[in-house]
């Protein structure tokens, strides 16, 4: 299992709009520098991309959650 980490604090979204559809669903497959996720600080959306491949299966956190530096957002196999 592998984890994929917050690189800074703020409010993870798992999609790019409120209406459009997740990222990534549990299954899905993740390739090296695809985005999984957003997170924003201060009105400033950051993407975050996987440093890995593999398949999620799980998200740690849940949409529009506060997260910290270095808290997992997801784990791949």
């Amino acid at each position: 299992m592998a984890e994929i980490l917050s690189p800074l604090p703020g409010t993870f979204y798992r999609r790019p709009a409120p209406d459009a559809p997740p990222y990534k669903q549990v299954g899905d497959r993740v390739a090296v520098d695809e985005v999984i996720g957003l997170v924003e600080v201060m009105k400033m959306f950051n993407e975050i991309r996987s440093e890995i491949a593999g398949t999620v299966v799980s998200y740690a956190v849940e949409n529009e959650d506060p997260v910290e530096a270095g808290q997992v957002l997801m784990i791949l196999e």
